[in-house]
């Protein structure tokens, strides 16, 4: 299905890539997580109602409403920057004028990446390569903490991984890579076209 035809299914706006000033520093330019990826994610990896999935970086926040439409399951996206923020929460009225969904399984906090508690039953984390390895690391940190504390497993979800990413996670931390999706229509030309799953089993 084509980016505009999704838009409209999901009544929301979401598409169009922005840059970011220089003096921004650690954080990546806005650019939604292609439908077409999308598509190829979700025939592959699969989510349940009782999933809790955390979007670092949500930019306009595409992947929490498709998430919620096609799996009900509860998703909150984290987005820095205060004007992509109210566009979630537009994005968030539009979406649920269509579709009759639960409003408390969509949430948005506008903060900084590092500083978002991870709350008990987030299980699912979703990056798009949003910030440095630096902030990525701090996160990380959050997330394995939170699975001690409460004694659950978790899976970080990574679209067009930096290197930076998969060698941190590889060598200095204990998730395990699950499984690689390659893009079917993008990976041939450029091998980042791939989203890689790695598993926290507490």
């Amino acid at each position: 299905m084509q980016e505009a035809l999704y838009e409209k299914l999901l009544n929301i706006k979401t598409t169009g890539e922005e840059l970011w000033s220089d003096k921004i520093n650690h954080y990546h330019p806005y650019q939604a997580t292609l439908y077409e990826a999308l598509e190829d994610l979700f025939k592959e990896y699969s989510l349940t109602t009782n999933d809790n999935i955390v979007d670092f970086g949500c930019g306009k926040g595409r992947l929490n409403f498709y998430i919620n439409y096609y799996f009900n399951s509860t998703v909150t996206g984290i987005e820095m920057d205060d004007k992509y923020y109210k566009e979630c929460l537009l994005n968030k009225e539009n979406y649920l004028k269509m579709h009759k969904k639960s409003s408390n399984k969509i949430n948005f906090e506008c903060c900084f990446a590092q500083n978002y508690q991870i709350k008990p039953l987030e299980n699912k984390f979703y990056f798009f390569n949003p910030f440095s390895v630096q902030i990525f690391r701090k996160i990380i940190d959050n997330i394995i903490i939170s699975a001690y504390e409460y004694n659950k497993a978790v899976d970080l979800i990574l679209y067009y991984p930096s290197e930076d990413y998969i060698y941190y996670l590889e060598n200095e931390t204990s998730f395990i890579l699950h499984k690689e999706i390659r893009i079917s229509n993008l990976y041939g030309k450029d091998s980042q076209e791939v989203f890689l799953i790695y598993k926290f089993e507490y």
